[in-house]
């Protein structure tokens, strides 16, 4: 058989030469839309590596990405892999310091970013070692980096092609880092190859199943794990894409949906739970939408049910980490399975993937049984698996060629994982384990709790107990006492807390995920006002 390389640059290539009236449209706000062609952003995206190469980008560099979903961003995912460089998407939400500890780690040559965010990027650029240019997108205020360039004047001054070079699969096409929840963010790099399966995988229909006839929406960020893979697999497959731009508010989400007839989206928990939010004050269409995907963190069973019962659509739950491309499993329930129980199916994390493997072991790294009951680490290998972190070789972080993913939970015989917690964040009371992620999905039911996250804390008779910390509804006065009454109908009494606390707001990561270290600390420090049960 012919040995082709499995490539980025392929994928390009494809999108452009069968696919190129499909369609990227980017949201300005004010009910403004900007549309290109497939062939239209390949010929940009040409120009854009003639750019790059005339200031001096060569395989290999890091050209990093300030950005948000837009169709400029895909032309730099679509360019600087093709071109043999390394696209790294930069996380604008983290803090300044580890934005500028991580350009400075990967040794970003350029970075391109929104004219929005020049204000964000600018105080660092004094710091950045490594960095020759920045390149403004978007014709905004750019006077607080002045030295910059504009990315649209540097298109218009290429009029030749580009000579796309032959790559070898097995390089690096792109980088990301996680979100440094403890210690400095550690870098993952994708290869050509690792990237090329991925969107394979996404566009299969025990997948994403994304096809030509869809319409993505991807509101995950573009600096979020490749935005879980929707940019390239959606290129690869001729899927129209719905760019979002900055516009990630619920009312904005509501009326770009209504208006572009997205077929398909992809978002964390706290998306969805604002839409929710906001389908009571404004008129919510989602029928175009077949599919809704989740990630990101956990989704409350009480979310699946609002949507099924309020929009006639499904919550897909996907469960991945910037260390697997993301995406390593679905929670899709079994062919034949009786409506009855397909909740059964769909709470869960997820099934595994075709081409991941998982497994389950104990403390003492032994595999334990796939009958879904025996609870361990989770740990994953396959072809899109980062097998080591850039420059960082954290062997603790790896298991005989398998990635530990620091989640505990089960497997069964059907390749369902079940994660019941993060390793960090486990309660374990009187030599046995409570679950946070499961007293969260419980207490989300409640009608008067807007989001919640429970944590573990000291105790002198069980070493540690559940402080659960809820936001309430606005106007609900709802008390611990009868929150905990509701838990009891759910949960084993033992697992129920004995500690409550009621928060403005539940402090999130970077990626829209609960920070528990943060609830952890405030709860140390005696800044959280906490309520006893008897």
């Amino acid at each position: 058989m012919q040995d082709t390389p499995l490539t980025l640059s392929a994928i390009f290539q494809h999108g452009r030469a069968v696919y190129g009236d499909s369609e990227v449209v980017t949201y300005e706000g004010d009910g403004e839309f900007r549309r290109a062609t497939f062939a239209e952003v390949a010929k940009r995206a040409e120009q854009l590596a003639c750019a790059l190469a005339r200031l001096g980008i060569e395989r290999g560099d890091r050209v990093a990405t300030f950005a948000w979903n837009t169709q400029e961003h895909l032309e730099a995912y679509l360019a600087v892999p093709a071109m043999g460089a390394v696209l790294h998407t930069l996380n604008i939400r983290l803090f300044p310091e580890q934005v500028a500890y991580i350009i400075d780690h990967a040794e970003d040559a350029i970075i391109l970013v929104d004219d929005s965010l020049v204000p964000v990027l600018a105080p660092l650029v004094p710091q950045l070692r490594t960095v020759k240019h920045i390149i403004v997108i978007g014709r905004g205020d750019a006077s607080a980096i002045p030295s910059a360039l504009r990315y649209d004047e540097l298109l218009v001054a290429e009029r030749g092609g580009f000579a796309w070079p032959t790559l070898d699969e097995r390089a690096a096409a792109a980088m990301c880092y996680t979100s440094g929840t403890t210690g400095h963010p550690k870098g993952v790099v994708y290869s050509h190859r690792s990237t090329y399966l991925h969107s394979l995988a996404a566009c299969t229909t025990n997948s994403l199943g994304i096809g030509e006839r869809d319409r993505i929406l991807p509101i995950v960020p573009m600096f979020h794990a490749n935005a879980w893979g929707l940019p390239y697999a959606g290129w690869f497959a001729g899927s129209d894409l719905v760019m979002p731009n900055r516009f990630m508010q619920p009312d904005a989400l509501a009326q770009i949906i209504a208006s572009e007839r997205p077929t398909f989206a992809a978002a964390v928990p706290t998306i969805w739970s604002s839409l929710l939010a906001c389908a009571d004050r404004v008129d919510m269409d989602l029928s175009s939408l077949e599919r809704i995907v989740c990630g990101g963190a956990a989704v409350p069973r009480s979310l699946m049910e609002a949507f099924d019962r309020r929009f006639g659509r499904r919550i897909i739950q996907a469960w991945g980490m910037t260390e697997t491309s993301p995406i390593a499993a679905l929670a899709i329930p079994p062919t034949g399975t009786p409506p009855e129980r397909e909740m059964t199916y769909r709470m869960r994390t997820g099934r595994i993937l075709s081409g991941v493997e998982a497994r389950i072991v104990d403390d003492n790294g032994c595999e334990l049984p796939a009958d879904g009951t025996q609870v361990g680490e989770i740990e994953v290998r396959g072809p899109w698996i980062t097998a080591s972190y850039y420059r960082d070789p954290a062997p603790e972080k790896f298991d005989d060629g398998w990635l530990r993913t620091g989640d505990i939970g089960s497997l069964d015989p059907e390749g369902y994982l079940q994660i019941t917690d993060r390793a960090k964040d486990v309660i374990k009371s009187g030599g046995e384990w409570i679950s946070s992620v499961e007293l969260e999905n419980a207490l989300a039911a409640h009608p008067d709790v807007v989001e919640c996250a429970v944590i573990a804390v000291p105790d002198s008779r069980w070493s540690e107990r559940p402080l659960a910390c809820v936001v309430r509804k606005p106007g609900s006065t709802v008390l611990a006492e009868a929150l905990r009454d509701f838990l009891a109908e759910r949960v084993a009494r033992w697992w129920l807390p004995e500690r409550w606390s009621f928060v403005a707001e539940v402090p999130k990561t970077s990626v829209g995920k609960f920070d528990k270290k943060v609830l952890r600390a405030r709860y140390a420090e005696g800044a959280l006002v906490v309520a006893e049960l008897s």
